[in-house]
């Protein structure tokens, strides 16, 4: 059974095959294509499904997942009860140093080639060790260079009992893949921000034609392959030229089965070593997704709580055993089940998170205190990027230092912050003078005065806010601050 269909329609085939053969395998996930394709187009209107603590934890619980199939493979490990094997981690030993050491040492082109590297290095060790036999090569000369593929027979089925496990199975293959898209534009965007779903609705879409193609034609449901994501992390090759002639050989696999078979008989500690190699990336890159916005008290329980029963599945499985089938797709890895509960996790811990707050502030000497705490809280709570909590903070703290040098001073500032995922308003409101923020720096013979720190403050905001305007009228000043986020 391919490895990108473990993480998503396993259990749900096994089940359904169980019950009514292939035909009902394939029938059922031809409808699991179709409802993909038809998610994918209400995507863009669920960004508050997919913030980065959700996106990140799926990305780092496959390469998780990638732990129970690399490491048994790698130290030859094949069941419960049986030993090591040497020789097999003596291979995996060889393939990993020869996958790691051009990623971290090569300056040149073989920084762009660890994994063929590391398959030459490991298929000439296999062969060194003993771990592939002149049976395995007189199977790959019996069969013929060229061949043309064939469906299977026996048409396809439905089954209403069975399409709930298929959705389930379907909707943990589109949060893979969106936790793979969102990867993928952080490797390929220094400045990334956030998610772009349009991006990532079409990368759905795509995703769904394969699947429901699969099931017309006889094959299985399709999953993105986070092992490549992980791939191009460690080469930073993330062209499309890479992709079209990948994709190519892939589709050539399908006529050239000796091809096909070459790289079927990969031997298993090799395939362990580069399991692991991708994971490492995998691992750290979903984590880098979570850790890129604040996290407080809840968001930590979202993460935590799906992490640890995801878990579960994997650490101790027969918890899970008595699961009614239906549901039991849910069960079947640490992906189906985390990354359901933390969109669960996520809808109902965001009861109770107001979008906007206000804060009184007296102006004074300790302000900044006030400011920050504030600012730190809502930053949590709604997820916020850090270096646009800190940019409001040392903004809010900079206004603050001009109204308490207004004379008479305002013997109160009411401070109102808004927030969507694009952008962070801060309205700022009291009874007084008017404020002027400078456009340019006080000359440098007058920092020492009152009035040139309140021109330097002026500056200042105007440098940490993306927006400012200033309103006056009827003795009272309204300021308006945005920062894009």
């Amino acid at each position: 059974m391919p490895l990108f269909l473990r993480a998503s329609y396993l259990a749900a085939s096994i089940l359904a095959g169980k019950t009514g053969g292939l035909p009902l395998v394939l029938g059922l996930t031809a409808v699991s294509g179709i409802f993909e394709g038809l998610f994918s187009r209400v995507l863009r209107r669920s960004r508050a499904l997919f913030p980065p603590e959700v996106t990140g934890l799926v990305v780092s619980v496959v390469g998780i997942e990638l732990i129970a199939l690399g490491c048994p493979r790698f130290l030859g490990y094949s069941r419960a009860g049986s030993t090591v094997d040497t020789r097999c981690t003596a291979v995996g030993l060889i393939t990993l140093i020869s996958v790691v050491a051009p990623t971290i040492w090569s300056r040149g082109k073989l920084r762009f080639y660890p994994v063929l590297l590391g398959l030459c290095a490991g298929y000439v060790s296999a062969i060194s060790f003993g771990l592939m036999t002149l049976s395995q090569f007189n199977q790959l000369l019996n069969v013929p260079v060229f061949s043309l593929p064939h469906r299977v027979s026996g048409g396809v089925a439905f089954s209403l009992a069975l399409l709930g496990p298929f959705l389930i199975a379907s909707l943990s293959s589109v949060l893979k893949s969106v936790g793979d898209l969102t990867l993928c534009q952080k490797i390929n965007d220094s400045h990334w921000k956030r998610t772009d779903m349009k991006s990532v609705s079409g990368g759905v879409l795509a995703g769904s034609f394969g699947t429901a193609l699969a099931g017309l034609i006889g094959g299985v449901g399709q999953s993105t392959f986070s092992s490549n994501v992980g791939l191009s992390i460690a080469t930073g090759a993330t062209s499309r030229g890479v992709a079209l002639p990948t994709g190519s050989l892939i589709i050539a696999l399908a006529f050239l089965p000796k091809l096909a078979v070459g790289f079927a008989g990969m031997p298993q500690p090799v395939m362990g070593a580069v399991l692991i190699y991708v994971a490492c990336f995998m691992i750290v890159g979903g984590l880098q997704v979570i850790t890129s916005r604040m996290l407080d008290a809840r968001k930590t329980f979202v993460v935590g709580l799906s992490l640890v029963f995801g878990l579960s599945v994997e650490i101790v499985p027969e918890l899970y055993r008595q699961v009614p089938p239906l549901i039991r797709p849910l069960f079947a890895s640490a992906l189906s089940l985390s990354t359901v509960l933390v969109i669960l996790l996520n809808l109902l811990f965001r009861i109770g998170v107001a979008r906007r707050r206000s804060l009184e502030l007296v102006p004074g000497p300790h302000n900044l205190d006030t400011i920050s705490r504030f600012m730190e809280e809502q930053g949590g709570a709604w997820g916020m990027r850090r270096e646009v909590v800190s940019r409001a903070t040392h903004a809010l703290h900079e206004l603050m230092t001009i109204i308490q040098c207004l004379q008479p001073s305002p013997s109160s500032v009411i401070v109102q912050a808004e927030f969507d995922e694009f952008l962070l308003k801060i309205d700022v409101d009291y009874d007084g003078e008017a404020l002027h923020l400078s456009d340019a720096l006080p000359p440098t013979e007058t920092l020492a005065s009152e009035s040139a720190i309140r021109l330097l403050s002026g500056y200042m905001i105007r440098q940490y806010a993306d927006v400012v305007k200033v309103a006056g009228q009827g003795g009272h000043c309204h300021v308006s601050l945005h920062f894009e986020h």
